[in-house]
């Protein structure tokens, strides 16, 4: 890793980290987030994986503002860090500990490799 995506990273990861304290308090389900990039082809290579109890709590988080909501906290907490991204939602994408412990075992390294 470059010295520059080494500092982009560390910016990303406390920008997140924020994110995600205001997505535990605010959002009913809702318990970690991760992040997935490939910085030779930054910020089109953004995925942020954001991760739900269930799938009962996922799906009520879709069908309400909370979505809404944590796209444009996404969208403000990174341009802060000025990356600017203009479709959000393209770069979120939902899971379920549910999902994952059917499907992977629990084990989310594999899930999301």
């Amino acid at each position: 890793m470059r010295k520059t995506d080494k500092k982009i990273d560390n910016q990303l990861r406390a920008v997140l980290t924020s994110v995600c304290q205001t997505a535990l308090e605010e959002i009913d389900g809702f318990v970690w987030l991760t992040h997935i990039v490939n910085y030779a082809n930054f910020p089109k290579s953004l995925k942020v994986v954001c991760v739900f109890e269930n799938n009962d709590q996922l799906s009520a988080f879709i069908e309400t503002d909370s979505r809404r909501f944590l796209e444009m906290l996404m969208q403000n907490k990174l341009s802060e860090i000025a990356i600017n991204i203009k479709k959000i939602g393209v770069h979120l994408v939902y899971d379920t500990e549910e999902n994952c412990n059917r499907e992977h075992h629990g084990n989310w390294t594999e899930r999301l490799g």
